[in-house]
């Protein structure tokens, strides 16, 4: 029987396939979060005893070095600084690295330098990018096992131990992202935030960690093993966020990443629209960079594990652009005639929408509850304000990787990426 593709094409109802794509796909995602992350809870967290055990290392601990890449951080570095030289961890050193920096940053890192006997300070003439600035103070550690965090987060004293658990306990365990902490939550998008690290990028990180590979550590704080990041090569200076793209090559090498929720650190986020447009498209160019140079090789049969994290990258790319595509069509509609076929009359969601919205309840519930013993703040409260949380961010999320992929592919090839002045929120 020979097949008219064109009639068949011409059939097909392209408004109900594109409603139904973008409300089901998200539900489906949910569930896979959901259940993944209940997993994970289940077999690693769940009656979990969270108190360090200090003296089961002994003397012979091995050495963690703390690297700190900073940049314009004269206003918190020497708060991080301070942190950082109270963890809780037998034997480890401090390595800050002065990149570049226009304001005090340098001279507050010496005069602690002169203070403090475990802190080691580099410095940078000009800007290099995070990315150098990691791998000077990687190849300056006298460690063999590395932590890494950003110059405005505040290290949690235990962090270094937990993640020191991991990266001893296997050969092949190439990094451990731990488990940022948001402190600034004075406005709507500060307190969303709070939810949003919790329910959202919590429960991913434990739900993809159970189904074998994790899309990125936490540039914020992670541990490294530095045969693992040896063997790769380090950081790259030319990928715009320097954390995905050392994830995705760490593990297409079979070097292992493990998420360890009780690695605490304590950062700032942005708290404007357009500092959190940055931060997004930012991290949307990330995803897409990685996606066009190492998507062919994950092809191979050896790569299996990785084809579920980058299947569910792609479709969530192509998710964004069909909801633009059907905002445009609302839009549309309203100014001009379309065909029936194409009239998209609402927006408002309908019997599907209210199935979407009590599935994000139930993942918010879920994931709150999992990550309530890391979150000093009410547990209801955070509820209600992580409601809000589609209305915000699924429409930043979608305009952010709608942007990236062209942005991304006009740019110019090879360019070392730079540091970008941070929004770090409204203080409380």
């Amino acid at each position: 029987m020979i097949v008219d593709i064109e009639a068949w094409l011409a059939a097909i109802d392209w408004r109900n396939v594109m409603f139904g794509f973008a409300f089901y796909y998200p539900i489906f995602m949910a569930w896979m979060w959901i259940i993944g992350g209940l997993w994970f809870y289940l077999r690693r967290e769940r009656g979990k005893d969270m108190t360090p055990r200090l003296e089961t290392l002994g003397p012979d601990a091995p050495h963690a070095s703390i690297i700190i890449p900073c940049f314009d951080e004269a206003e918190q570095v020497e708060q991080t600084i301070d942190y950082a030289l109270a963890t809780r961890y037998p034997d480890f050193d401090v390595i800050a690295i002065n990149d570049g920096s226009h304001d005090d940053t340098g001279e507050i890192l010496d005069r602690l330098s002169e203070k403090y006997a475990r802190l080691r300070v580099i410095h940078f003439a000009t800007n290099q990018g995070k990315a150098v600035a990691l791998r000077a103070g990687a190849l300056a550690a006298p460690s063999d096992y590395l932590v890494t965090i950003d110059g405005d987060a505040l290290l949690h004293p235990d962090a270094v131990y937990w993640m020191m658990q991991h990266l001893t306990g296997g050969p092949r365990v190439g990094a451990v992202t731990g488990n940022p902490r948001i402190l600034n939550r004075s406005s709507l998008l500060g307190r969303i935030q709070v939810g949003e690290f919790s329910s959202i990028i919590g429960l991913i990180k434990r739900a993809q960690r159970t189904y074998g590979r994790i899309f990125t550590v936490s540039g914020v704080i992670t541990g490294f093993n530095r045969a693992a990041l040896d063997s790769v090569g380090y950081w790259r200076a030319d990928m715009v966020t320097e954390d995905i793209d050392v994830s995705w090559r760490l593990q297409m090498q079979h070097w292992d990443i493990r998420y360890e929720p009780e690695a605490l650190c304590y950062i700032y986020m942005p708290e404007t629209f357009r500092g959190l447009w940055k931060q997004r498209l930012r991290w949307a160019q990330g995803g897409v960079e990685v996606m066009l140079r190492y998507g062919p090789r994950l092809l191979a049969w050896r790569q299996r594990r990785f084809w579920g994290v980058a299947l569910e990258y792609f479709t969530s790319l192509i998710w964004a652009y069909v909801m633009l595509a059907i905002m445009a069509l609302f839009v549309v509609g309203l100014v001009a005639p379309l065909p029936p076929r194409w009239h998209v009359a609402t927006l408002l969601p309908q019997w599907n929408g209210l199935l979407l919205g009590a599935t994000c309840l139930i993942q918010f519930l879920v994931s709150l509850g999992i990550d309530q013993r890391y979150e000093r703040a009410g547990f209801l409260r955070q509820y209600w304000w992580v409601i809000w949380y589609p209305l915000i961010y699924w429409l930043l999320s979608t305009l952010t990787a709608v942007v990236a992929l062209p942005k991304t592919l006009l740019a110019s090839k090879r360019q070392r990426a730079r540091w970008q002045s941070p929004d770090r929120g409204i203080r409380p």
